[in-house]
């Protein structure tokens, strides 16, 4: 009897071991994978910290190129600019000569002014008076005791009295009774008269006084070759 309960003590021990043995494996083998799953998980987030501080880097290396590429439009912006600018200022010179060069060319044989201060236009007419047709006259007389070919640029000016659009108007009805005169009278070819209004542009004397305004209110008729 005794030796039956010392058998079954004895297997119930041998029994406890072995679940404690297999409780204290299971744990461990739990433990493992947790541990496992934690690195990967610690690994993870190292490779995600590692990827967005690539891209940070990406992102401040595209807003560098994105400055440079803005500061490289500006600089190319105000390189163009000044180049037009450049290129303006040589049109306007090579205007400026091409002008002077034509009127080099061509031969001044007389020029005649018919201003107020000599009797002639008076503020805010176009009407031509005896004292001009005289001057235009005694300027035809010239002409014809030496023929030649020659053309007639009339030039209209005025004071600044009145308003920049009417002085220039004013200017061009000035300039025209003249060139009408000649086509009437001496049967001058329109082909040949050339007519400018030039208003109140380029004074020969000042507008402040009324004689330097009677001088400004002027035609003058210039034959050239």
């Amino acid at each position: 009897m005794r030796r039956s309960l010392l058998a079954v003590s004895i297997a119930a021990l041998a029994l406890a071991g072995s679940t404690a043995c297999a409780s204290k494996g299971y744990v461990n083998k739990q433990v493992a994978d947790v541990n496992s799953k934690v690195e990967g998980l610690s690994k993870s987030v190292e490779d995600t910290q590692q990827q967005t501080k690539q891209n940070a880097q990406k992102i401040d290396q595209v807003d560098q190129n994105a400055q440079q590429g803005i500061n490289g439009a500006k600089q190319a912006a105000s390189a163009a600019d000044q180049s037009a600018q450049k290129a303006q200022s040589t049109a306007d010179s090579a205007n400026t000569m091409a002008s002077a060069l034509d009127k080099a060319a061509k031969s001044l044989v007389a020029e005649v002014v018919l201003s107020d201060a000599e009797g002639n236009f008076k503020l805010g007419s176009s009407k031509l008076p005896s004292s001009a047709t005289q001057k235009i006259d005694d300027l035809i007389s010239q002409l014809k005791a030496n023929p030649k070919p020659v053309y007639f640029e009339i030039d209209g000016y005025t004071d600044s009295t009145g308003g920049g659009a009417y002085n220039k108007e004013l200017g061009l009805k000035r300039a025209n009774a003249v060139r009408d005169y000649l086509y009437e009278h001496y049967q001058i070819p329109l082909h040949k008269m050339n007519v400018y209004s030039f208003g109140e542009a380029d004074p020969v004397s000042s507008n402040k006084t009324r004689a330097g305004r009677a001088q400004n209110r002027r035609v003058v008729i210039k034959v050239v070759q």
